[in-house]
């Protein structure tokens, strides 16, 4: 079975290309993100700060998350509600971030994550896959873009939703999920010795796509 791994900083477009390739190739996908973002969201709706640990921790006994293809999109599944569309706001990005740094929450969702890989060919993107979760990874790639193409990506997406966050608002949330994600104690955001970097500031998602294939292609070739 073939898996890869692909890690990056937040709005570096990992899920949009992740979702395509797993697509165009025929492998699962597993949005990793998305499972912290549930966990954020539960502990949003709780009342508890998502960066108290000892809070958080309290409520994992409460949560069951389950992942499922529908018309060919992944859902999410937070004790049996469908949560897809409730996790993409900011406010739980940011609350995804914090719990992230949560070494109980990281144990309590990598099982889920590593019974993932054994059900067939699968891509995986998140933080930590190629360090932490999948580090056999077949590939590995490590997906960036400067935090001003980031935050004018996001910006643009939000225009197009009819948000009203300006420019300067994203990329200083761009930067602040940067800060939490590379300083905190609990699997850091870095890139693994042996994955590729991939920088798509200068590329369209169709460049962006294009590259990872050929990366992807090249290494499965090898084995």
């Amino acid at each position: 079975m073939i898996s890869v791994a692909i890690d990056g900083p937040a709005g570096a477009g990992k899920s949009t290309l992740a979702r395509q390739l797993a697509r165009d190739l025929g492998y699962i996908y597993v949005d990793t993100g998305a499972m912290y973002r549930s966990v954020g969201l539960y502990a949003l709706r709780a009342g508890k700060d998502p960066a108290d640990q000892a809070a958080v921790n309290q409520l994992l006994p409460q949560i069951r998350l389950r992942l499922a293809v529908l018309d060919g999109e992944q859902h999410i599944y937070l004790n049996d509600e469908d949560v897809s569309g409730l996790i993409r706001t900011e406010q739980v990005g940011m609350a995804a971030s914090a719990v992230g740094a949560n070494p109980t929450v990281r144990a309590f969702l990598l099982d889920l994550q590593r019974n993932m890989a054994k059900t067939g060919n699968i891509l995986m993107d998140g933080r930590d896959i190629g360090t932490v979760i999948l580090p056999n990874a077949t590939v590995k790639i490590f997906l960036t873009a400067s935090p001003e193409a980031r935050a004018r990506r996001r910006w643009l997406e939000y225009q197009q939703a009819g948000r009203s966050e300006s420019y300067e608002e994203v990329l200083a949330d761009v930067k602040q999920r940067d800060e939490q994600d590379a300083g905190r104690a609990a699997a850091p955001l870095r890139q693994a010795e042996d994955a590729v970097l991939l920088d798509t500031s200068d590329l369209d998602l169709a460049q962006s796509l294009a590259a990872m294939k050929q990366i992807i292609q090249e290494r499965v070739g090898e084995m």
